[in-house]
């Protein structure tokens, strides 16, 4: 078990969380949540104690393990893989990097030898015999295959990198597991293995992540980081949701009950507060005003932006045909004789392990980049609006406020328009001056949905439009696609987006290796056949 006692922290004078009082318990996995900014990885740090509270402390049992997923994508360029994950188990790798050292001593001693036989032992309690297989195991499950193995760290992508860390850190099953993200940068097929591998995990999880479906496949409770507290909650994120949203719901209704009763006793009082016959009435209803309870609805650090996309004209038949498109990069065909055929009311989820090669087909349709050979052709009636996966060329400018950036957006110059349009994507006040080159990577993508809805586009063009945002964000965006009458072509590894946005799938393998009308749980399904 993991708990803490009284643990405060505060960042310049900023409260993150106080007098935090939390039971972590084994066999359960946490989903810690809370909005943007609200200290959710800074909780794993203190939990870790790789960061020490202002105040209580964090209880560990001295003989359980603790593992962290690692954010350092460098920290072990020079190990190979293999060894890599070895190394999530720290007292394991100590001892097979000491019996090798034994082992490899010529001058091997009768005292080396009750040495070597110590380690042994610990080693066979520790599962030693079985660990490289284990680590293969996990790496194949996260597809990193056997021809990996034996390469340096330094030699593998930024993807790449992340499931190897992830692996080191399941590895050994560890007591406690910290896992901040763990889904980021992984693919659909990686996602699902570690989804099975945390279902059936015994110990101890506490895990961030902003995919819905994750958290609700994987989660026992929910840690709830609000209000300056740590709250936790039996139940995944759909159950926490849903009674979190009806326990307002009632106290805003007691108080509006309460409020028309005070009401009523106020108009009583002042009517027959001066009448003698009544003023015996007059004082107990005074009396029944003071006793009036009124639940403290406190300010939650969770915002939700408004999106939603209207569109100006109305799509024909005709949307777009994709004829053998093909792209290399550096050498390597990414996409071969792409060819696909959009129609109205499709809303396309691009599906695929080689995220690069999706992106540059978004990139192609959208007119950012040339295709080496083939053609494309969008439809006379359409109308189109790209969000890149990399958004940063739309920030260089030399706009001095968000109002003057998304101003050179918009048909409608008006200052108050503008802002309204802002406020929408919680850029409200003096917030709405900031400076577009100082945003956050969640204040960039709200940016770019604001500029995205006053298109008035009829397609949207959407190459990962979660990324960087928090879960109420992400529940926006889900819910203004679903409502959108326009056509979508989008990739994400969100499972809950693809699955109640998308209607038809295509997945890309170099060429469309996949294309039918179905949702993404049955495309899912297709694949296990």
């Amino acid at each position: 078990m993991i708990s803490t006692s009284n643990v405060s922290l505060r960042f310049g004078g900023k409260k993150l969380f106080e007098d935090v009082n939390v039971k972590f318990t084994p066999g359960n996995c946490y989903g810690l949540i809370g909005a943007n900014g609200a200290g959710k990885s800074t909780f794993l740090k203190v939990l870790s104690k790789e960061i020490e509270p202002n105040t209580g402390e964090v209880h560990i049992a001295p003989d359980l393990r603790l593992s962290i997923l690692k954010q350092d994508h460098y920290a072990y360029d020079e190990h190979p893989v293999l060894k890599t994950v070895l190394m999530g188990n720290e007292r394991l790798y100590k001892i097979m990097e000491e019996k090798d050292q034994l082992y490899a001593n010529p001058n091997f001693s009768e005292e080396d030898g009750v040495r070597a036989s110590e380690l042994e032992t610990e080693f066979a309690e520790l599962n030693g015999w079985e660990a490289e297989s284990e680590a293969g195991v996990m790496l194949a499950g996260l597809g990193i295959t056997d021809e990996f193995h034996s390469k340096t760290m330094k030699e593998l992508n930024g993807g790449e990198k992340v499931k190897v860390l992830l692996a080191q850190a399941l590895f050994g099953q560890p007591d406690i597991l910290l896992l901040d993200e763990p889904t980021n940068h992984l693919d659909i097929y990686a996602i699902q293995w570690l989804e099975e591998f945390l279902f059936n995990f015994q110990n101890t999880v506490i895990v961030i992540s902003h995919d819905r479906h994750f958290l609700n496949k994987v989660c026992t409770h929910i840690a709830d980081i609000d209000f300056g507290k740590v709250t936790t909650y039996t139940g995944n994120y759909d159950f926490w949701r849903q009674a979190s949203e009806l326990n307002q719901k009632l106290l805003s209704d007691q108080n509006k009950k309460s409020a028309d009763k005070a009401e009523e006793l106020k108009a009583f009082i002042q009517r027959f507060s001066a009448n003698a016959s009544k003023s015996r009435q007059a004082s107990s209803r005074q009396k029944q005003l003071e006793k009036l309870e009124f639940n403290e609805l406190p300010a939650s650090s969770r915002k939700q932006p408004f999106i939603g996309f209207d569109i100006k004209r109305d799509l024909g038949n005709d949307i777009l045909v994709v004829d053998r498109l093909n792209k290399s990069l550096e050498g390597e065909a990414l996409l071969r004789n792409v060819s696909f055929t959009l129609k109205k009311g499709d809303k396309v989820a691009l599906v695929g392990k080689n995220d690069l090669a999706k992106t540059l087909l978004m990139e192609i349709l959208s007119e950012e980049i040339p295709a080496d050979s083939g053609t494309f052709a969008w439809g006379i009636t359409t109308s189109r609006s790209y969000f890149p996966t990399d958004n940063s060329k739309y920030f260089q400018g030399e706009e001095t406020s968000l109002v003057d950036w998304l101003r050179q957006y918009s048909e409608d110059k008006d200052e108050t328009f503008l802002r309204g349009f802002l406020g929408k994507m919680l850029f409200s006040g003096t917030d709405a001056l900031k400076e577009p080159k100082v945003l956050s990577g969640g204040e960039k993508v709200r940016c770019m949905f604001s500029k995205m809805m006053l298109s008035g586009a009829n397609i949207l063009i959407l190459d990962g439009p979660t990324n960087h945002l928090d879960l109420e964000s992400i529940t926006a965006v889900n819910e203004g696609l679903q409502r959108f009458k326009g056509t979508v072509i989008f990739t994400s590894h969100d499972h809950e987006l693809i699955q109640t946005v998308a209607n038809r799938i295509i997945e890309i393998d170099g060429g469309v290796v996949y294309d039918n009308h179905i949702t993404y749980e049955e495309y899912l399904e297709s694949k296990k056949k």
